[in-house]
């Protein structure tokens, strides 16, 4: 093995690392961006899970957040609620800030 190999494994398994938890930030914040709405919606706690995890789902419509703006936009508007696509963008941008505090932690 020379310096080079080493050094190239160690890029991957960092690569590899990041790329992990970026996907684990994503999916703890549609979690808690779906928590959040289910909030507003006075849903029951079982009925809060299981819509947090459609939001979770949701993300793997396109790329982006965009498909999860959209459901949490659309289901708190179909609920009653008043409320603006800029709320619910600032609200995922709260709840990245909470998953990534989250995540750290558990390290």
């Amino acid at each position: 093995m020379t310096t080079f190999d080493d050094r190239e494994r160690a890029f991957e398994a960092k690569f590899a690392h990041d790329e992990e938890m970026a996907f684990r930030v994503v999916a703890r914040r549609n979690r808690l961006l779906g928590q959040w709405a289910a909030e507003l919606m006075k849903l029951t706690p079982e009925e809060a899970d299981a819509y947090a995890k459609t939001v979770v789902h949701a993300d793997l419509e396109e790329a982006g957040d965009g498909d999860v703006v959209r459901k949490v936009f659309g289901d708190l508007s179909a609920a009653g609620i008043e409320i603006d696509e800029a709320a619910v963008q600032a609200a995922l941008d709260e709840q990245t800030v909470a998953a990534r505090r989250q995540l750290m932690e558990l390290k």
